[in-house]
């Protein structure tokens, strides 16, 4: 069993494109993530050694355990990209995307494009086995294409048969994108179904949505996606519930502002370009927006950040200026 389930309930950060970069990787490990993913890369990618791709797979040692998801349908090229990946990289994981319902990687055949191919997909996840072991590969599935086509027990059997060691069930379907409600009673048939372990994953939002699934199915752990987007601090707060029955208290207002800055501040400091780094920053401050007082309005502010200065400002109108430490690093959060 992988270590990180050895008499452990782990909670897991979902990669998401564009949102689990190692700064947000690294902060969600502080507030008590315990595992890990990149942001999906594409195995072709990686195999032609595409600079922008080769992006992607970068880490830092306190992210461990770490892995690198990869996407595609070729299973000679998948296994290749994912020897070149431990080579370079070292992570502790592969773990497979089976699960993203992106048109523009649906339609290359990658993703939950496989859900419809169970021999191909039982292909890709063999091929990367055998490329790689005794490296651990993990997967993420959806519980199917679309309503008429619920098959995430059958995946996960396909799956743990070619030697995959873990699989993240999110449940809902390709054709519900991230709409309607996630189904749990498909992901518990799964959990029932395999002997490898199962993260359940989908409209998990609070300490209390956590610990009813952990109580009421016999997943192994949980993966968090949107409800970290918009408050990552629920990683401290599910770990101190499941620990000790207790709620925390939700932050205060002004300490979750000192955190969105740090984070702000954090990825200009990495890239070293402020004003591309805060344009690109804009949807994840829409993201913080929903636990924030005033969100309208706020999201109408975030639309035209370009700079720190312009967070600290919409920081200081939020919270009262004489509050806002524009240095402050050690966040409580």
């Amino acid at each position: 069993m992988l270590p990180w389930f050895q008499n452990k309930f782990p909670i897991f950060l979902a990669p998401m494109a564009g949102v689990t970069d190692r700064i947000f990787r690294g902060l969600c490990k502080e507030l008590g993530a315990d595992v890990v993913t990149t942001e999906f890369v594409s195995a072709e990618g990686i195999f032609r050694r595409n600079e922008r791709t080769l992006h992607y797979l970068d880490f830092d040692e306190a992210e461990r355990p770490v892995g690198v998801q990869l996407f595609g349908g070729d299973p000679a090229h998948m296994g290749e990209a994912a020897r070149m990946v431990i080579d370079w990289k070292r992570p502790d994981f592969i773990d497979l995307n089976f699960g993203c319902p992106v048109n523009k990687v649906v339609s290359k055949n990658g993703g939950s494009a496989l859900l419809r191919d169970c021999p191909l997909l039982e292909k890709v996840a063999r091929g990367v086995v055998e490329a790689v072991a005794p490296f651990p590969v993990t997967a993420k599935i959806r519980i199917g294409w679309d309503g008429d086509s619920i098959n995430a027990t059958t995946t996960a059997k396909i799956l743990e048969d070619a030697g995959i060691r873990a699989v993240a069930v999110h449940g809902r379907t390709k054709e519900q994108g991230y709409s309607g409600a996630a189904d749990w009673d498909v992901i518990a048939e799964v959990a029932q179904a395999v002997k490898i372990p199962v993260i359940g994953n989908g409209d998990l939002t609070s300490a209390a949505d956590v610990k009813h699934r952990r109580d009421t199915t016999r997943i192994a752990g949980v993966m968090l996606g949107r409800g970290a987007m918009s408050s990552p601090w629920i990683f401290r707060e599910i770990k101190h519930f499941l620990a000790t029955g207790e709620l925390l208290p939700p932050p205060p207002l002004a300490e979750k502002w000192a955190f969105i800055r740090r984070h702000a501040r954090l990825a200009v400091e990495r890239s070293g370009a402020e004003s591309p780094t805060m344009h690109s920053l804009r949807a994840r401050l829409m993201a913080y927006s929903r636990g924030l007082p005033d969100a309208k309005r706020l999201r109408e502010k975030f639309s035209q950040v370009s700079t720190l200065g312009d967070l600290d400002a919409i920081a200081g109108e939020s919270i009262g200026s004489e509050n806002v430490e524009v240095e402050k690093e050690a966040v409580a959060i």
